[in-house]
């Protein structure tokens, strides 16, 4: 994943190129930077995959690569499993396609074709990766659920794994919130694990999209998280650490984003937790930004916007709309869950949660937890 070999060639692709891109990239031990090396000796897919034996080891290709290549071509035809693919409702990105995610291309070996169950739009690039460990604290689920609430209301889209803990609490608030949110999975895109988070991939692929390297129908193995988290890293401007232990996949992530000159965040933790000596750990050796509010990470990747939170922060801020001046006037005598608010007001929940995402921004009012809120002065 460090190789500092040079980026896959990206020549416009036909049909029947993708065909053999996702023939290629399904070889055994034929990882990204080998497929470099194949397309840049034969100039195509198609070629690399009808070379004969002599020509794949000039290429490069150590033996056991070429025999797991010869193989696959035995049993596989590579049109009829595209189409299979895309019958299942896959879309497929070689890296060669406009529509691959840009910030991704621009990482060390990035995988050579995604496969990708939902939609990509243009706003994704305005993302940032959300991570943490699977067996977070009440405290590990409430800052998730605060922060990833006000990134939301910024206008991020939020990435993460889909794992259990910190992940599933990311996705879930973005979801609650009418966000983005994109998954990254160590198995294929029709293969949902944990078991249990079936229906809230469905849910992301709805509003967002889950992506994979992997084949559609791939069984999650060990070793394909660690290298699953480049590509958290990678689709993301930065990458937030809100509890992690001393061992946890949440800081690869990290790693990965440094590596790939991102931002990295982390939520400051007890001491005495030992689901917050990763992230302390990270924030020690100047590796992290201590993030304590969303400001903070606002800060470094849009400047302007954090200002103008500070700014409402540092003077009286006033209501701009009645909708806004109606829920301050709510909260002016006590804390208010989101129903009651809504059901006070006579509006939608969703209108209400927007709005309450706005005055949180403004200083205005505050969440406490369990869609909560008070008035903050």
């Amino acid at each position: 994943m460090t190789d500092q070999s040079s980026p896959l060639r990206t020549e416009p692709t036909t049909a029947d190129d993708t065909a053999y891109w996702v023939a290629l990239s399904q070889v055994p031990g034929l990882g990204p930077v080998k497929f470099n090396r194949l397309l840049t000796y034969f100039g195509s897919t198609v070629a690399a995959w009808e070379a004969p034996p002599r020509q794949l080891l000039d290429a490069g290709l150590d033996t056991r690569t070429v025999r797991a290549l010869e193989e696959r071509r035995l049993r596989q035809a590579p049109d009829r499993d595209l189409q299979t693919i895309v019958g299942r409702g896959v879309i497929v990105l070689t890296l060669a396609d406009e529509r691959y995610p840009r910030l991704l291309r621009e990482i060390t070996a990035p995988p050579p074709v995604l496969y990708v169950k939902g939609s990509l739009e243009a706003s994704d690039e305005q993302a940032i990766a959300v991570v943490g460990t699977r067996t977070c604290t009440p405290y590990g689920k409430m800052v998730t659920e605060q922060l990833v609430r006000a990134l939301v209301g910024a206008g991020y889209v939020i990435v993460s794994g889909l794992a259990r803990g910190v992940d599933s609490h990311a996705h879930r608030t973005a979801l609650t919130e009418h966000g983005r949110t994109m998954a990254v999975l160590g198995s294929g895109v029709n293969v949902i694990y944990p078991s249990e988070h079936r229906q809230l991939a469905e849910q992301v692929s709805r509003s967002g999209a889950l992506i994979s390297e992997y084949p559609p129908f791939a069984k999650p193995e060990r070793d394909n998280f660690p290298a699953r988290n480049r590509i958290i890293a990678g689709v993301s401007l930065g990458a937030l650490v809100v509890e992690a232990g001393e061992v946890s996949g949440a800081l690869i992530t990290a790693r990965m984003a440094l590596e790939q000159n991102r931002e990295v965040f982390a939520v400051p933790g007890s001491i005495t937790s030992p689901a917050s000596d990763g992230t302390n750990g990270l924030i020690k050796r100047g590796e992290a930004k201590l993030v304590s509010r969303v400001e903070d990470i606002l800060e470094e990747l849009e400047p302007a916007t954090a200002q103008r939170v500070v700014q409402h922060a540092l003077t009286e801020v006033l209501p701009e709309n009645e909708l806004e001046a109606t829920l301050l006037r709510l909260l002016a005598a006590e804390a208010l869950h989101v129903d009651e608010l809504s059901r006070s007001a006579e509006l939608p929940v969703a209108t209400v949660s927007g709005t309450l995402t706005v005055l949180e921004l403004k200083g205005l009012v505050h969440h406490l937890g369990g869609m909560v809120y008070c008035r903050s002065r």
